[in-house]
């Protein structure tokens, strides 16, 4: 049988890992795809580099419309990242045509709904496992593996260079700034950390969980978004004297009044297998009504690990190549006629439980106030810690577990107890995950 023809846009670290996955295991993946599957064409600005690369049998371009045009290609591989040129040329391909395969967690928490609505129209797959997690087929698993389920929630650390940075933190006592540090130069973090360290690239993906979880359009916009620039040591170590770990989580969660979409850092307690993924890792937890609490675990991204997800696309697609499109599973799982329009809800309206550290001073009463204040917006204590505010003399670290509340509860609170003249600095407010 001919093989399937792939065109490449962009050949930097996935693509070139792509490439060399697919030449060195060819035989296998034609094994289980049954037909070959060839990268015939490549777009990239550096045409000598990505020659190199690909050797002589592959034609490279600078102009990646010249692979969109090519009809003897039948899938199209977007690399190029970010959400202008990138979507243009996902829409092109669509129009053309031709399946799309791209690792753009961006576009598709972004542009998404209008990608899937084009693909739909002309019948053509848009496939993205590696936009999520990296080598761990998570994409699959909510869309296939999982479809028998109700999906209750999701919790993941999703984004390898904060996960690095919280666990050196935890394990050298190192600030923040310094971690952030040695994180770029193993290469970890890039120049501009931002999008990671700020939670933007986590919310990406936990955008995307939630629409195939729970059957909704993807919502970018509507996600709550806190990054781990603020976490200081002190509070990773009272929270593991206090039995919890530290990591920044992307969570999905249905509730009866919506679905809670939120990416920030969490206490999450140290038994739970998640609280012990380490270093650059990924890890994402769903918990659904049939088969209970699962957990997928791997490298969450890389050259040959996001690769992987990327070839596991194409050879989801080479079987389905002639498949009826009204039978293929759906891109967000659910039929589009079957979408909800659940809403997702703003922070405020969130429940969970809380961590917060105040600097008081050491002094009567301070407690009973505080304990008063919370009482009064009827939030319950569930444990209390004292330590020393270091060298500083008559001020004390008070830090303070609470049960479940709403969001905005919290925050009627906090501004209460910020007001007395006891209370000498700015109150640390993370959120408690307890993840049953």
């Amino acid at each position: 049988m001919k093989p399937i023809h792939v065109g490449l846009l962009g050949i930097g670290t996935v693509g070139s890992g792509t490439f060399e996955v697919l030449k060195r295991n060819q035989e296998e993946i034609k094994g289980r795809a049954g037909r070959g599957i060839e990268i015939t064409m490549v777009a990239d600005l550096d045409t000598a580099r990505a020659q190199a690369i690909v050797g002589a049998g592959v034609k490279v371009v600078n102009d990646a419309k010249l692979v969109i045009a090519n009809p003897d290609i039948d899938i199209v591989i977007e690399l190029i990242g970010g959400y202008g040129i990138a979507r243009q040329l996902v829409i092109a391909a669509i129009e053309a045509g031709k399946h799309v395969v791209t690792a753009n967690k961006a576009l598709i928490a972004v542009h998404g709904t209008e990608i899937f609505e084009a693909a739909h129209r002309k019948g053509v797959i848009v496939a993205f496992e590696a936009a999520v997690a990296g080598g761990i087929p998570i994409i699959k698993s909510l869309r296939e593996g999982l479809t028998a389920n109700r999906i209750q929630w999701i919790a993941g650390i999703i984004n390898g260079t904060t996960n690095f940075i919280l666990s050196e933190m935890r394990d050298k006592g190192l600030a923040f700034d310094d971690v952030l540090k040695q994180a770029q130069a193993l290469g970890y973090a890039e120049a501009d950390p931002t999008f990671d360290i700020e939670g933007v690239d986590a919310a990406h993906k936990a955008t995307i969980m939630s629409a195939i979880a729970f059957g909704i359009k993807v919502q970018f916009d509507k996600a709550y978004v806190e990054g781990i620039t603020r976490l200081e040591s002190q509070d990773i170590r009272y929270a593991e004297q206090m039995g919890y770990r530290i990591k920044l989580l992307g969570i999905a969660k249905r509730v009866a009044t919506g679905v809670e979409l939120r990416v920030h850092p969490c206490l999450v307690p140290e038994k739970r297998l998640i609280a012990n993924v380490e270093g650059a890792m990924n890890a994402v937890m769903v918990q659904a009504d049939a088969v209970g609490t699962t957990l997928y675990y791997g490298k969450g991204a890389g050259s040959e690990p996001t690769a992987s997800a990327v070839i596991a696309d194409l050879v989801d697609i080479t079987r389905l190549h002639t498949a009826d499109p009204l039978h293929r599973v759906p891109h967000l799982a659910f039929q589009p006629d079957a979408m909800s329009d659940v809403p997702i809800l703003p922070m405020d309206k969130v429940v969970t439980s809380y961590y917060l550290r105040l600097r008081v001073a050491d002094q009567a009463g301070v407690l009973a106030k505080l304990t008063g204040i919370l009482a009064t917006s009827n939030i319950s204590i569930d444990a209390v810690l004292q330590r020393p505010a270091g060298e500083i003399q008559n001020q004390t670290d008070l830090i303070i577990l609470t049960h479940a509340c709403v969001e905005s509860a919290m925050n009627t609170a906090i501004a209460q107890m910020q007001l007395l003249t006891t209370v000498l600095a700015p109150i640390i407010r993370i959120r408690k995950e307890e993840l049953n």
